[in-house]
């Protein structure tokens, strides 16, 4: 059977089925009226004949246990516990960079290149003190030869100890220097040639793993000593949502609660909990701002990108709940239901719904607890109540 011939097979039955359920639908009587608020139209009611309620589904409005969820705009931000700064150890012009923003790092890798005179006078400086206790050693293994054999008083072989380990000072002081330089190993045992030249270039090495976020450093510039900032290097598989809660809400928010949250230009959720509650209010807002720690997959959030959060709080509350599939919308898109006023009677009511939790939804206003609604068939009753 083909694609078409199929569909309209099946256009056929729903047509035969919706006409036996007309059939035994009885017209609408405006003298008799439903129980509804105060505030909404008393809507009239219909009949549905006994061999056709079987087709319907009736379940009592009832009261269920639904979690606080809390809905906030947020906006991200970089994880600061995982963004630092790559900050220029010496003074000099900036002669090339290797990196610029959006490149993927990985700790201690080289961004630029400073030609720095303090790391050449420090590389300097370490040979000197590298030659003197060169120096200090031969004069002690030399005085402790000569004391082995009587030549030399114990003194004299004690004060040769001293300078030696004077010396040796020097050269972890000098040896420090190098390394807050940024100087690697290799570059240390370089400098400790003594006939090899000083290369007066001192790379900047990144201090984590991450994105280049920011780069505000341009070649040739003159950056200073402990004092420039040339990069900003954040690990991106990570960010922060910031959130807003209102007063009435924050009392149900904990650290540690779940959280969701979607952008309409991703399918994926994202999900976080919270890490942060801030103890002072926005005084232009009237909120308290929440922070959120939410992975990243695909480093899809970017700074200052806003999202929708789902804040799935601990707290429950008991609410007034039918199921999802007694709920439909009218001609002008207003939640409705239909009630069942006695056995085989029938009543459109409006009604205002609040969050969905599994298959249920919550009812603010518009039905009591106890009153029967159709879960099921629904939908064959708003085509009755149209067609009469």
């Amino acid at each position: 059977m083909s694609d078409r011939e199929r569909g309209t097979r099946v256009v056929a039955i729903l047509g035969i089925a919706l006409v036996a359920f007309l059939t035994g639908c009885g017209k609408k009587t405006s003298s008799q009226k439903v129980d509804t608020d105060a505030h909404q139209p008393q809507a009239s009611l219909f009949n549905v004949v006994s061999n056709q309620l079987a087709r319907l589904r009736v379940v009592p409005a009832d009261t269920a246990t639904f979690s606080v969820s809390i809905h906030t705009t947020a906006n991200i931000d970089w994880d600061a516990d995982h963004t630092t700064q790559a900050i220029s150890q010496v003074s000099g012009p900036v002669i090339r960079i290797l990196v610029d923003a959006g490149t993927v790092v990985k700790a201690n890798t080289p961004l630029l290149y400073v030609s720095s005179t303090d790391a050449s006078n420090a590389i300097v400086i370490y040979r000197k003190a590298k030659n003197d206790e060169d120096l200090a050693r031969r004069v002690m293994e030399r005085s402790k030869e000569l004391l082995d054999h009587g030549a030399i008083a114990i003194k004299d072989y004690e004060d040769t100890v001293s300078i030696f380990n004077d010396a040796a000072a020097d050269v972890q002081n000098s040896l420090q220097a190098l390394r807050i330089f940024g100087l690697s190993q290799r570059d240390i045992d370089d400098a400790q040639r003594q006939g090899m030249p000083v290369r007066p270039e001192i790379a900047l090495r990144s201090p984590i793993a991450g994105t280049i976020v920011q780069k505000t450093v341009l070649p040739g510039q003159l950056v200073q000593a402990g004092a420039t900032t040339c990069f900003l290097i954040s690990d991106t598989s990570t960010v922060w949502l910031l959130g807003h809660v209102f007063d009435r809400d924050i009392s149900a928010v904990h650290l540690g609660d779940p959280v969701e949250a979607s952008n309409p230009s991703f399918k994926q959720i994202f999900h976080g909990v919270i890490s942060h509650i801030d103890a002072l209010v926005d005084p232009n807002t009237r909120t308290t701002l929440v922070r959120v720690l939410m992975k990243n997959p695909g480093l899809l959030l970017k700074k200052d990108m806003y999202v929708d959060a789902v804040i799935h709080t601990s707290t429950r509350n008991n609410v007034l709940a039918v199921p999802v599939s007694a709920v439909l919308r009218d001609a002008q898109n207003e939640p409705i239901v239909y009630v069942e006023v006695q056995p085989g009677q029938f009543a459109q009511r409006i009604v205002t719904i609040g969050v969905q939790q599994d298959d249920k939804v919550e009812i603010l206003s518009g039905l009591t607890k106890g009153e029967n609604v159709v879960s099921e068939g629904s939908i064959f009753l708003q085509f009755a109540s149209t067609y009469q």
